[in-house]
Formats: structure tokens, sequence, C-alpha cells
């Protein structure tokens, strides 16, 4: 009789076990996805906070039609890469984040651009509106660092766990895939905001 009580205890503590396990996968991708929504956040006040700035500096830097339009054109492209992601609903392509990244540097390059050519135009240095929305955008930029380093640590927990032992049984055989840091290029661009001096 104790033979089976043991036996039983046994098997029941194996199933337990596996049954943490799998919890704590399921736990760390949803911490995971949810740390991308974050930066999902933040990502979308950057996107509307850009063309309010476009338009703020228009009237003064009508010769710069260029510069304008090449920023609009990346913030679009990263306002459509953040669009495609979310439409995956997992946040787990690693191309789609792979694209977001990108398009997001691209977009931080044309900031960093666009901000050097206003250093051109002194009477943007003098315009309440232009110094607010650019204050506002780099307060947007540290949150967005903060957040992408926060979902960052998540994802690697993550990850980690789908592939160490036993965990990685688990992951394998109920199709926890990993999940893809959000990495730019250029870490700089991730690390710091565009720098203003008006």
């Amino acid at each position: 009789m104790w033979g089976w009580i043991i036996f039983l205890a046994i098997i029941l503590s194996g199933v337990f076990y596996i049954i943490g396990l799998f919890n704590g996968l399921v736990a760390k991708r949803n911490a995971a996805r949810n740390g991308f929504s974050q930066i999902d956040v933040q990502l979308q006040r950057r996107h509307d906070l850009i063309p309010n700035l476009v338009e703020a500096t228009r009237a003064y830097m009508s010769h710069e039609k260029d510069t304008l339009e090449r920023v609009i054109a990346a913030r679009d492209a990263a306002v459509q890469a953040q669009r495609n992601l979310a439409a995956s609903g997992t946040y787990q392509s690693p191309e789609l984040v792979e694209k977001l990244g990108l398009a997001e540097q691209r977009l931080g390059n044309s900031l960093a651009q666009f901000t050097a050519v206003m250093e051109q135009y002194p009477e943007l240095k003098a315009d309440s509106v232009v110094k607010e929305l650019m204050e506002e955008l780099g307060s947007t930029e540290n949150r967005v660092g903060f957040a992408r380093q926060a979902y960052n640590d998540q994802v690697m927990f993550y990850n980690n766990a789908c592939e160490m032992f036993p965990s990685n049984f688990i992951a394998g055989g109920f199709s926890f895939k990993p999940m893809k840091l959000l990495v730019l290029d250029d870490p700089k661009s991730v690390r710091t905001s565009p720098r203003i001096s008006l």
C-alpha cells in the first residue's frame, strides 16, 4: 500500500513540476509581450509628436523641404512597421521585430539630421512651441529607451527558459518559440535622444 502511495506521490510531483515549468514559460512570454506593449505606447507617442514638430518648423524651414519630407517618410515607415507587428498579434515574429528596429533606426537618423538642420535657424530657438515639442520628443526618446531595455530583459529571461534544461523540453513540446530582442544597428540611437540646444 505504501509503495503505491509513494509511486503516486512521485508521479504527481513530476506532473506538478511539468505544470510549473509550463506556467513559468507562459508567464515569461506574457511578461515579454507586455514589455513590448509598453514600447508600443511610447513609439505611438513619438510618432504623434513628429508631424506636429515638422509642421511647427515648416514656416521657418521652407528651404529644407527635402529634410522635412525625409522625416515624415521615415516616420510613416516606422508607423507601418509598428502596425504590421501589432497586427501579428503576438509580437513574436522575428522578421517584423527586426523591420521595426530598422525603421525606428532610420527615423532616429532622420530626426538627428532634422535637428542638425534646425540649428541653422536661430529664430526656431525662440519659438516656444518648437522648444516644447523638442523637449517632449527628447523625453519620449528616453521613455522608448527604458521601455526597450525592459522588453529586452524580459525576452532574455523568456529565451533562457526556452533553452535551458529541463524547461527546453516543455518549450519544444508546446511550441514556445524564441523571441527576438529589439535591437537597432546603431546602439547610440537607442541610448541617446536627439541633441537639442534651443
